[in-house]
């Protein structure tokens, strides 16, 4: 045989040398968790080894984050109960936890890139993205309000939100009232296909943001669909998306390689909570290795296309990296 194609692995140097994807911290993006209160990090039952911080501990784990490479964080807040409404008044505080959160990240580490969630589910008593009548969500009063608040983030020193709520028609809003207000470098990363996944249930316990009624498969996407996921970002990428993304993972690696195909902006991935969770329940039985598996699964959602990748193991793996 002329040909041999295991002469470019039969080495640690040349398979280095010959490989097509690698992971870099400048590749990830730390979602983080913040609650009200001093001195607390509380580790989420459903999410071993990963916490909420108060915004003073929220502090040092950013420093660390930005000793450690990682570039960027994706912040997301536990409002309390007595604050949630059905129209989510809570998330346009100027001096609310996500805004005090922004200025506290920024002022610890001034060139941390900072994005926010914007959605109402943490601030609905109803538990959902969208402001509820009669069972329904309402979309285009909750666009409305998904401006505004992604504004409020804005001017309170965020560099990009983040929708993850799958409204039709919110990135045009917010892209708009952020131009009407000044706000031209104000950056928009679209969760442009998000799944009506079940994979979302550590993530809910986090935030105790669990839908009151019904699911959210009437605005979430169907995931037995494919052509919707390029027409939803197609969509964004017009209405003035700077960034889309796939949300979750592993189970839609198909969906990122047609979106990194379809569009000419960069694609993030969003691996989500159970992801995260299945892999520490099946390490701590002992039935798979850890470290390995992640590297593994980071490298297959970097491969398929993802340039940027949310993970709640972002910190662990630059760690090994």
């Amino acid at each position: 045989m002329l040909i041999r194609h295991r002469r470019l692995r039969k080495s640690h140097a040349i398979r280095s040398l010959v490989r097509e994807t690698t992971l870099s911290p400048d590749d990830f993006i730390a979602p983080l968790f913040v609650i009200e209160g001093q001195g607390k990090k509380e580790e989420i039952a459903s999410m071993p080894d990963y916490y909420r911080f108060s915004l003073d501990l929220l502090q040092a784990e950013v420093r660390q984050l930005w000793e450690l490479g990682i570039k960027g964080v994706l912040l997301f807040v536990k409002v309390e109960d007595y604050l949630k409404d059905n129209r989510g008044k809570e998330a346009l505080n100027p001096e609310g936890l996500m805004q005090r959160a922004v200025q506290a990240v920024k002022q610890a580490t001034p060139e941390m890139l900072v994005m926010t969630d914007v959605a109402l589910d943490p601030y609905s008593s109803y538990g959902h993205d969208g402001i509820v009548e009669d069972g329904k969500i309402l979309n285009d009063p909750t666009t409305e309000i998904l401006a505004q608040m992604a504004l409020s983030h804005v001017q309170a020193g965020a560099d990009f939100v983040a929708p993850s709520d799958m409204m039709d028609g919110r990135i045009r809003a917010i892209r708009n009232l952020l131009e009407e207000h000044g706000e031209v470098d104000a950056g928009i990363m679209s969760y442009s296909a998000k799944y009506a996944s079940s994979f979302y249930g550590p993530f809910r316990d986090a935030l105790d943001s669990a839908p009151g009624f019904g699911d959210k498969k009437t605005y979430q996407m169907d995931y037995a669909n494919a052509t919707e996921a390029i027409k939803e970002t197609l969509s964004d990428v017009e209405e003035g998306a700077d960034i889309v993304m796939v949300k979750p993972g592993l189970c839609y690696l198909d969906i990122v390689r047609e979106i990194k195909n379809a569009v000419d902006i960069p694609v993030a991935v969003y691996q989500v909570s159970g992801e995260y969770s299945m892999l520490k329940a099946a390490a701590e039985k002992g039935w798979l290795d850890h470290d390995a598996v992640m590297l593994e699964q980071l490298t297959a959602i970097k491969r398929a296309g993802a340039q940027i990748i949310v993970s709640y193991f972002a910190k662990d793996a630059v760690k090994l990296l």
